[in-house]
């Protein structure tokens, strides 16, 4: 059976258009630098348009920015990529000197876990390394979110980390806590509780170039 996508796509991307836009704005509005891409080939454009060739880049940890391509492409622009997720680190001590260098390159490149209709950033982190890096340091921070990570406030914004992002991270680290088997928050008290350190961004940092790319298509958690 052949099933007409076209004429809902359509309104479907225009709903994404006039939503994205309205959150990038608002982003603006309270210090960040908002933009808008239609699509991952577009964000990933601005992306490399915002990062100058050969500098250092930390991704601390992010499906979103894995999804877009932006390892090849920043690879092409002689840049230096530097994650923590890399498999070749095999003891705590390599990974810890890995999340260092990443607070400390010229640019950090992640995600945000949501983002709130007046343009609120909102982060949990279990170990706190990428919170951390948002907040305070020296680079140029470069978020890039889906369009599915927009929520209407802070509760539901909290809501969204907490009941879908959480539970499907626990699975991909192969955590064995209580989310990642019934599939939603319980607030537990797991040694290996995921949700430990959260940050509420109202507004830029002093002194932070913090660029928002949100997408009109789902990324990431």
């Amino acid at each position: 059976m052949n099933i007409m996508k076209e004429p809902w796509d359509s309104f479907r991307k225009e709903h994404y258009r006039n939503l994205g836009e309205t959150v990038a704005k608002r982003c603006s509005e309270k210090g960040f630098i908002g933009h808008y891409a239609e699509d991952a080939t577009q964000a990933l454009q601005l992306v490399l348009d915002l990062i100058p060739d050969g500098a250092k880049v930390g991704v601390p940890g992010s499906v979103t920015i894995r999804e877009i391509g932006a390892f090849d492409a920043l690879e092409r622009k002689g840049c230096t990529v530097v994650q923590h997720w890399d498999p070749s680190l095999t003891t705590s001590v390599a990974k810890a000197e890995r999340l260092r260098e990443e607070f400390l390159c010229d640019v950090l490149l992640s995600s945000t876990n949501a983002l709130t209709h007046d343009g609120t950033l909102v982060n949990i982190d279990g170990t706190g390394n990428r919170v951390a890096a948002m907040a305070w340091g020296t680079s140029k921070v470069i978020l890039v979110a889906g369009i599915n990570k927009i929520a209407r406030n802070m509760e539901q914004a909290l809501i969204k980390i907490r009941d879908w992002a959480t539970p499907i991270n626990a699975l991909r680290l192969a955590m064995d806590i209580p989310c990642a088997k019934v599939g939603y928050c319980v607030d537990c008290n797991h040694p290996q509780r995921a949700c430990r350190a959260v940050l509420t961004m109202e507004r830029a940092p002093f002194g932070r170039e913090i660029h928002v790319i949100i997408v009109g298509e789902h990324l990431g958690f």
